[in-house]
């Protein structure tokens, strides 16, 4: 997926003020019911609320967000994530989001809202790691392996800026989940993952000396929601999101997930 990184960033969602819903010149759904669908498991774009079980993060703030100001409403679904781009083009969800990179392939089967994020990967370790500090010494060390998940962003960047361009390396483990890879980071069975730095700083803070970051950002990528080819959704989205982004609402989202909130059991 070329997708996940956080960093650059520039948009999330938190508690916000009352907006007229549909929003003051914005497009009116008239109550439309809008399936969204996504992974629920990419902090803090989405995930597991471990206190209530519920999904929680800014893409499903934003969302929401997005629906109230068209006068719409949102029914949440999730999927894995090797299934969501040909499930949302199939048209099974209207609108489809997890951290998702733009690219022009992709382009080719489905359509894209406009960026809503930045982000670099950064190289996650484990606490103690003093093999290598960072992206030239890793490649340097062919006993060094990295977890990632096929077709993500943290995989296209791995193979690029870590492997020679070498997608097939027996140094690149692929885990079906990137929960999986970070637990495989834990254990030992892989050397690193990467991560944006949002996502990288959650899983520092809520295990304090386990995890550590190295090295400077890999990749540059732009994400944004997915919808099926010719959607009539995408318009009334952009105007949401650019109303937002006039607003602060995006900024007060960031702050929101990627800043102020912690991860805790």
């Amino acid at each position: 997926m070329f997708r996940r990184a956080f960093l650059g960033l520039a948009l999330a969602v938190a508690t916000l003020a009352a907006v007229p819903a549909p929003a003051a010149g914005l497009p009116d759904l008239k109550g439309r019911r809008i399936v969204a669908v996504t992974e629920n498991a990419y902090y803090p774009l989405n995930f597991t609320d471990p206190k209530t079980g519920k999904g929680i993060g800014w893409e499903y703030d934003a969302v929401n967000e997005i629906a109230r100001r068209l006068n719409a409403t949102v029914e949440w679904q999730t999927t894995a994530w090797d299934s969501m781009i040909q499930a949302v083009q199939g048209g099974q969800f209207d609108i489809g989001m997890d951290g998702i990179s733009i690219t022009d392939e992709r382009r080719k089967q489905i359509d894209y809202s406009d960026p809503y994020m930045v982000s670099e990967q950064f190289m996650l370790v484990r606490g103690n790691e003093k093999r290598f500090a960072d992206a030239k010494s890793f490649g340097a060390d062919a006993k060094l392996l990295v977890g990632a998940q096929s077709g993500t962003t943290n995989f296209y960047v791995a193979v690029s800026d870590l492997l020679g361009g070498n997608d097939k390396s027996p140094r690149l483990k692929l885990f079906e989940t990137f929960g999986a890879s970070l637990q495989a980071l834990k254990v030992g069975d892989v050397d690193t993952v990467l991560m944006d730095m949002a996502g990288a700083q959650g899983n520092m803070d809520a295990a304090p000396g386990v995890f550590k970051i190295v090295g400077k950002g890999l990749g540059h990528d732009e994400f944004g929601f997915i919808f099926k080819k010719g959607s009539d959704l995408v318009a009334p989205v952009n105007a949401a999101l650019a109303a937002m982004k006039a607003d602060g609402t995006l900024a007060r989202l960031e702050k929101k997930w990627f800043y102020d909130y912690k991860i805790t059991n």
